[in-house]
Parts: structure tokens; sequence; C-alpha cells
């Protein structure tokens, strides 16, 4: 089941103002498996599929003038999957690296990595921080690649930093606050996400961006990641935009 709206044909996203519009939108990519599943394909075609797929993605959401897309990559969790399928997972990163980085470089897009690093193989740890290096003075699309994430990892991370910090006398207990928290986890200095798209019919986190998801919209649709296109992409956005943001408070109709 679907809990995503009929698509609204007045509310193209051409028609949004740039200020209903969502600045940041976050993905997780669902359903690669499943998608080459019920086609009698192996597992390995629907990443396969899904690569193209999140290619239109970054190239749609820089033209409809999204500043920041968060991609769910790798979980620390994914490493638990069958042996074989890792191992192209790692490799489909590295002909990522190898085939996009570069064109991703000309259109000024902004590659930043979060996760946990301290246990990855070096050759994959390399690949990541070319990305990083490379992109890290462009001033177009970031892009957010969550790899060997789990958002519970990273809290416990950011509370360890700033447990270190304490001890050391660099902050007392007095001055924690949200902000310390937010500037202790891998997204510090980032947006929170305005919206989150999950693919493939579940409506679950799975993990990702626990603390920072407090006040997103949540879109989840049915397709399969492989089917999600510039369409998918556009209606969820018109969702969002017809969306009443209160942060808590009351809508102006209520007052």
């Amino acid at each position: 089941m679907s809990v995503s709206p009929n698509r609204d044909p007045q509310a193209s996203v051409e028609e949004t103002s740039d200020a209903k519009r969502p600045r940041h939108v976050a993905f997780i990519m669902d359903g690669n498996g499943r998608w080459a599943t019920s086609r009698g394909l192996p597992r390995t075609e629907g990443h396969r599929k899904g690569l193209q797929a999140l290619r239109k993605v970054i190239r749609h959401a820089g033209e409809i003038g999204i500043e920041t897309v968060t991609i769910y990559s790798f979980s620390s969790e994914n490493w638990n999957r069958p042996e074989t399928e890792v191992t192209f997972l790692m490799g489909l990163l590295r002909r990522f690296v190898q085939r996009d980085l570069s064109e991703l470089h000309k259109s000024n897009v902004r590659i930043r990595i979060i996760g946990g690093r301290d246990d990855l193989e070096p050759g994959i740890l390399a690949l990541l921080q070319e990305a990083e290096d490379l992109t890290r003075s462009n001033t177009g699309l970031n892009l957010v690649v969550a790899f060997n994430y789990g958002a519970r990892d990273e809290i416990v991370r950011g509370v360890k930093a700033i447990a270190a910090q304490v001890a050391g006398g660099e902050l007392s207990l007095d001055d924690i606050s949200e902000k310390t928290i937010s500037n202790n986890l891998d997204t510090a200095g980032l947006r929170d996400p305005d919206l989150i798209v999950r693919t493939s019919g579940e409506m679950r986190l799975s993990n990702f961006l626990l603390w920072q998801a407090a006040y997103t919209e949540f879109y989840f649709c049915d397709l399969y990641w492989p089917d999600f296109d510039e369409n998918a992409f556009d209606e969820a956005i018109a969702y969002f935009c017809r969306r009443e943001r209160r942060y808590g408070g009351l809508d102006a109709k209520a007052l």
C-alpha cells in the first residue's frame, strides 16, 4: 500500500515557488533486489539499474534547484548481506567513482560522505576521500552519501566526541545543547532534510538520519528504486509543497 497521494496535474514543480520547494531531499533507495527478482533477474542487476536511477535523480535535483541530496547508499547493517552481493556493491562503488566523479565535478557538485570510517578497507576509504577532496571547493548541488552509515552509530560517536570535550575541559555539562549534539554528528553544518523519500512501499526509517528527521516530511511510494525517475521525483516535490509545516505550532488558519 502506498501513502503517496494521486498526482495533482495542477501542481507541477515548475509552478511551485522556491520558498515552498524543499531545499534538502534525502532518499532511502529501496527495492533494487526485489525489482530484479520480480523480473527473474539476479539481484545484482537491480543494483546496476538502481545506479542508473540515481544518476537521473542527481541530474534532476540540480535542474529544479534542490540544494542538497542525501542518499542512503550503504548502511552499517548491509555488511550482513551475502558476501557476493557486498562484493558486487563495492565494485559498483568503484565504478561509480571512476565513471561519474569527473562528470559530477564538472557539474559543480560537491560530495560529502557520512558514516563510520574507522573499519573501512583502505581502498574503499581512499575512493571516498578522493570524491570529497576533488569536489571540496564546488558550490553547486551538495551530494551527501551515507556509506557504512547507521544513525544510532552516528549518535554514539557524537556522544563520545562530546564526552571527550567535557573530559578535556573544552566543554561544560551546562553548555551541552541540541546544537552541541548536531555539531558533533556526521552532518554537522548541513541543513536537516526537509523531505525523506522512501521507495518500494516500505514505511520506516531503517536507522537513517534519526536525529536530523525530527521535523522532516515523509513520502513513501510503491515504486522500486530502479523505476524512480524524474516524474516520480516531481510527484514527491509536489506532495511536499502541499504540506503545511508547523514545527509543533498551529496552522495559521487555526489561530
